[in-house]
């Protein structure tokens, strides 16, 4: 499977890395904010049970000390947490790294660290968190492709399922979901839809 995988939703508890493991979900990113050191800890550890035995990829915000020591597999930092965090350490614990980017400047600074992808947002308006960033759009995602080559794009920030193949045709190899999922009236039916995506762009 790739990774991450096209469809890649991003929540908050246990809770939902339980049940999104259960509908099948291949990368799941789990971003807790505000722990401190033991209760990062705990928590990464926790999910990493959830997931253990199933095909599940469970992606660690920003924790990275708790990701290393909990013997979790992938990280994803964002630019505050990227100038923090000790390269060396995550690359040695064998840990793939996900880096969000906004700009031109936090793609050099991505690109620096050689991550095993990148993050380009947000796409679209999102009320989840308050961004200093306007909204990306669509046309940004075929221009990050072309600066970025191989390494795989993924879109993020205010994206529906009903916008799932104009993103993949602008060039982005994956799509990480928050409120389309967690808000949503029926999110098992919704994470449905998105696992029922082809595996490739048409």
């Amino acid at each position: 499977m790739p990774y991450p995988d096209r469809f890649y939703p991003v929540v908050d508890s246990l809770a939902w890395i339980e049940r999104l493991t259960r509908l099948g979900v291949g990368t799941i990113q789990l971003r807790a904010k505000d722990l401190d050191d033991s209760q990062s800890l705990q928590m990464v550890t926790d999910a990493l049970a959830i997931t253990a035995g199933t095909p599940a990829k469970l992606v660690v915000n920003d924790y990275w000390r708790a990701a290393i020591v909990a013997g979790a597999k992938y990280l994803h930092l964002g630019q505050e947490d990227l100038a923090d965090a000790d390269l060396a350490a995550i690359r040695e614990a064998g840990l793939s790294l996900g880096v969000s980017t906004h700009d031109e400047d936090e793609l050099e600074t991505a690109l620096a660290a050689e991550p095993d992808y990148v993050a380009l947002g947000p796409i679209f308006f999102t009320t989840l968190k308050s961004m200093r960033f306007e909204p990306q759009g669509i046309p940004k995602i075929t221009e990050w492709k072309k600066r970025i080559g191989n390494i795989p794009l993924v879109a993020i920030g205010g994206i529906k399922f009903e916008h799932a193949a104009e993103i993949f045709a602008a060039g982005a190899d994956s799509i990480a979901v928050v409120s389309d999922v967690t808000q949503n009236a029926d999110p098992d039916a919704r994470v449905r839809q998105w696992l029922g995506l082809p595996a490739e762009a048409a």
